[in-house]
């Protein structure tokens, strides 16, 4: 183990020596004519600038201990300082914190060149580093990017050392073996559990997932263009011999919380790849478990299907690509796949580009393959390329983001340049990173942070409770009841509220209260009280409805249903039993007939 590391940590002499007289060359002639560039580029920030973006924008420049956040001026917002220089993203955390990814080496180039790192911190607003995790001992290096997840953990991509040995075990060719050893990547999920201290929760090894058809005798032996799942462990791309043996160079980690997936930019390869995060530990070692059922077998991969032997060069659509992503919910493409394609080895001509695809998957997250073809789709949906195309060429380095606007957020990161172009590929915005100095002003990537929401306001809410309801009342009476009504909505919310009665053609009406202003929901129950003159109709049922209102949202009300009944006759049965008692008594004393009596029965006939 201890010959692994050393290793990964190490540069040979031959490499070491140009490097150095390289770097202290650029550094004295920054020194030199950095006074003078430096005045012209603040003269110049952004430009052109036909309007300002929207948001800020964070980047931790490659050569550089200070991370910036710039708004649409220009104007640096915030800065936080380090004792590293990146290895090589940033991530912003809100509230002013960020994720910095550091490198360890103590070294500008790194022990391994381009996107070595070793670490990564948590700082926050006032610089305070609220948690320092290193990943640089045992043979695994963590390199280029990281990814904050929903659950607070961070997936990180790091290198893990496979020795010459293992390695044509696993069926490499040997000729294809750079030194003493391998660097194939795998992609860890970091709890942090402590200050300075984390727990690998999950973790996937693109060693477990290799196919080879060089040797029979070793593991691994298998038809390639069969099992598109896996990763042809002899496929080397353009510069896939870099220092250290660096055979995937993976430099983007993106993820998929609809689909807990992770999507990968594996650089050498010249391929995008998505795999399952759904699955244990035990199961992204496999072939099968998770939501795809697959393990961590490849769901899906795009740009160079020489890899799975599924197309030719002339198929290839991807030459070291950048910061591939998906693109975020509510912009434009949402869903789709982004990237900074850089053009390395492109074969028409030297120029970079920024891709958008729409993968073939489904509403369950599954990627759909006819078998023995490529995975779609056959072409990109959108590109931006400058004008003319070999204006614009980052060999390495850069990426994009899609904006809510529909708009992409582009970073040359060789050039230092991040701008804004329109779907039309017009620039709107420009500004060129002076920092540490215009002649190292390297970008690996930027993140867009768009402007805060406005806060929602308060909403009131209605709410009525109550009926009026009245039965055998005599016309033209006054009859009386009450209902109630809150305001059930935000806390500090206010209820403007007032009463309707076009929905009710008859009585006379009168509230107690007939409105009411700036009603919270702490008073809670307010109670109307009611007041009603029948109508002189009788033998009629009336009916309707109260529409209470709130004045500020006509689409907020509640109804409050009445109704009312007048009789059909007077009731006469006491005079009815009045009329009964007096007929039996005179028919008993019938001398009483003709005397007043007489008139009196007169009268109660009149009744009958």
């Amino acid at each position: 183990m201890k010959g692994r590391v050393s290793h990964l940590f190490k540069l040979k002499c031959n490499t070491i020596r140009p490097t150095i007289i390289f770097f202290i060359s650029m550094v004295m002639i920054g020194t030199y004519f950095g006074p003078l560039i430096s005045s012209q580029a603040a003269d110049q920030n952004p430009q052109p600038v036909p309007r300002p973006i929207d948001g800020q924008i964070l980047f931790a420049p490659m050569d550089s201990r200070t991370t910036y956040l710039i708004n649409g001026a220009g104007t640096v917002n915030h800065t936080w300082s380090s004792d590293y220089i990146p290895g090589e993203a940033v991530r912003w955390l809100g509230e002013g914190t960020i994720l910095r990814t550091i490198k360890t080496s103590g070294s500008f180039f790194g022990d391994l060149g381009g996107g070595s790192g070793g670490g990564v911190q948590k700082i926050e607003a006032d610089g305070t580093i609220s948690w320092d995790f290193r990943y640089n001992t045992d043979g695994h290096l963590s390199h280029h990017d990281i990814m904050p997840l929903p659950n607070g953990n961070v997936l990180m991509i790091a290198w893990e050392t496979k020795t010459r040995a293992e390695a044509i075990a696993a069926g490499r060719n040997p000729a294809l073996i750079p030194g003493n050893s391998i660097l194939p990547d795998e992609i860890i999920e970091v709890q942090p559990t402590g200050p300075t201290s984390g727990a690998i929760v999950w973790e996937w090894h693109a060693w477990d997932h290799l196919i080879q058809d060089y040797d029979s005798t070793k593991v691994n032996y298998g038809v390639v263009a069969d099992h598109p799942e896996l990763i042809d462990i002899n496929y080397m791309g353009p510069g896939s011999d870099w220092i250290g043996g660096d055979w995937l160079h993976s430099n983007s980690v993106d993820y998929n919380e609809q689909f807990d997936q992770i999507l990968i930019s594996a650089c050498n390869l010249n391929e995008i790849w998505v795999i399952d995060h759904s699955t244990t530990t035990a199961e992204a070692a496999g072939h099968t478990g998770g939501n795809s059922g697959k393990g961590g077998d490849l769901l899906y991969r795009w740009g160079n299907p020489q890899v799975y032997r599924a197309g030719t060069s002339n198929d290839q659509k991807l030459f070291g690509q950048h910061d591939a992503s998906w693109i975020k919910p509510g912009c434009p493409g949402a869903g789709d796949i982004l990237m900074f394609n850089n053009g390395a080895n492109r074969p028409s001509s030297r120029y970079s580009s920024v891709d958008e695809i729409i993968p073939p998957v489904n509403g369950t997250g599954a990627y759909y393959l006819v078998p023995g073809l490529a995975y779609g789709p056959a072409a990109q949906i959108w590109m931006y390329t400058a004008s003319p195309p070999t204006s614009m060429y980052s060999g390495h380095l850069s990426g994009a983001e899609r904006l809510a606007d529909g708009n992409t957020l582009i970073c040359d990161g060789e050039a230092g340049t991040i701008f804004e172009v329109t779907p039309g590929e017009e620039t709107v915005w420009q500004y060129t990173n002076p920092y540490p100095t215009p002649l190292t002003n390297n970008i690996f990537k930027v993140v867009y942070i768009p402007p805060p929401e406005p806060p929602e306001p308060d909403v009131p809410n209605l709410d009525c409770t109550g009926s009026l309801s009245w039965t055998n009342i005599q016309p033209g009476s006054t009859v009386t009841g009450s209902f109630q009504l809150q305001n059930i909505g935000d806390n500090d919310s206010l209820l403007n509220w007032t009463i309707n009665t076009s929905l009710i053609s008859w009585g006379t009406w009168t509230f107690t209260p007939r409105y009411g202003e700036n009603l919270t929901p702490e008073e809670g129950l307010q109670t109307v009280q009611v007041s009603v003159l029948a109508p002189i109709e009788k033998n009629t049922d009336f009916e309707g409805y109260i529409r209470v209102e709130n004045r500020n949202n006509p689409s907020d009300f509640d109804m409050i249903p009445v109704s009312l009944k007048t009789p059909t006759t007077i009731n006469n049965a006491p005079m009815t039993f009045l009329h009964q008692f007096l007929l039996n008594f005179l028919q008993r004393h019938l001398f009483i007939e003709n005397i007043p009596g007489f008139f009196f029965l007169r009268f109660m006939h009149r009744f009958s």
